[in-house]
């Protein structure tokens, strides 16, 4: 078995707890919005998933453009109340510089910062996010070589290109001497494992393992991290 070189991570609910953040995000930002331009029908929930879903049915690319789906979202919500182009051009950019700084105010589960500093003294690492979170905001990013979301790749995991492009940045390394690490199931782990790649898959909620595949090295805690990826690297 090939020696890994390079270790990739999700991040959303892999370095962090996402969904409270998004949710806030989502509030403060609506709460400026009605205090700048007054009341906007935003529909419950199902009806926003819905909402997503039409535009992304007209621009696919927006599937893995999350940030211009968001301001797509903004600007058909903002015609209600602003006509002039420019006028909501200008809140828009506001309203997503605003929704995408609060997407960053995360708290990193115990035992990432550490982690991460210490496998970066032994292996090159990088980042493969369907997201819009950006690794090099943080001061953990010092510790990453490269940075890679769906927008890069104009497509999202599970599907092949953001492992390919992980290769392409390292330049020296193949599929079967890479471990990616991520929650989701089918997005990292299968879509990984698919291609020969090494994964662990992180499960700090102790979820049941769902998927037709032989559940993965699990990993629950990121204090135990180190341990396990020498033990994937140097069984005994």
């Amino acid at each position: 078995m090939k020696k890994i070189k390079l270790i990739t991570f999700d991040l959303d609910d892999t370095f962090w707890d996402i969904g409270p953040v998004i949710v806030k995000a989502e509030k403060d930002v609506r709460a400026w919005l009605h205090e700048k331009v007054g009341e906007i029908q935003w529909g419950s929930m199902s009806d926003f998933l819905v909402y997503r879903k039409e535009l992304i049915k007209i621009a696919p690319s927006l599937e893995w453009d999350i940030s211009l789906l968001r301001q797509q979202i903004y600007n058909e919500k903002l015609k209600e109340v602003i006509s002039d182009e420019k006028e909501r051009r200008i809140i828009i950019d506001r309203a997503y510089e605003m929704f995408i700084k609060k997407r960053h105010d995360v708290t990193f589960y115990d035992g990432v910062y550490d982690s991460i500093k210490k496998l970066s003294s032994s292996y090159n690492l990088g980042v493969l996010t369907n997201g819009n979170a950006d690794i090099f905001k943080f001061p953990i990013g010092q510790f990453f070589d490269f940075s890679i979301n769906s927008k890069d790749v104009k497509d999202n995991k599970p599907n092949r290109p953001h492992f390919r492009r992980a290769i392409e940045e390292h330049g020296n390394v193949s599929f079967e001497e890479m471990l990616h690490i991520g929650d989701h199931q089918t997005n990292d782990v299968y879509g990984a494992h698919q291609l020969g790649i090494k994964t662990i898959w992180f499960n700090r909620k102790n979820d049941d393992w769902t998927l037709d595949m032989t559940q993965p090295e699990t990993l629950y805690n990121w204090k135990d991290s180190i341990d396990l990826i020498e033990n994937i690297n140097e069984p005994k």
